[in-house]
């Protein structure tokens, strides 16, 4: 096991607040998040996105992809549970995958709903 402090239940539901991560859940050890794709082509690129983050940041997440979703989930397994290492990897995954030009820039965005948030 690692030196890396794990937190409780209560405490990951905390954090998951504290950083804005409001569409991420704890279940069954893991920190998750469900995104929803405009289709196969945009699941492949998110999928693309947040494995190049993973692995520019050593902390790999766990995948399940069909056509327009995508399941990300979380955990510091040499720690046994959940790090601020999962912590700060979702933020930067919600940051990425969900990011578009701001109003009024001069990219004009994709027209399609793209990678978006749906229950």
């Amino acid at each position: 096991m690692s030196d890396k402090k794990t937190y409780t239940d209560d405490e990951v539901k905390t954090k998951l607040a504290e950083h804005g991560l409001g569409e991420w859940y704890l279940e069954d050890g893991w920190i998750r998040r469900k995104y929803n794709t405009d289709g196969w082509p945009q699941t492949l690129m998110a999928v693309n996105a947040i494995g190049y983050l993973c692995e520019a940041a050593w902390h790999h997440a766990d995948l399940s992809i069909t056509w327009g979703k995508l399941w990300v989930k979380l955990k510091t397994h040499d720690a046994g549970g959940i790090t601020d290492k999962d912590f700060e990897l979702a933020r930067k995954i919600e940051e990425v995958v969900l990011w578009r030009p701001a109003a009024g820039s001069s990219l004009t965005g994709n027209p399609k709903k793209f990678v978006f948030s749906k229950p």
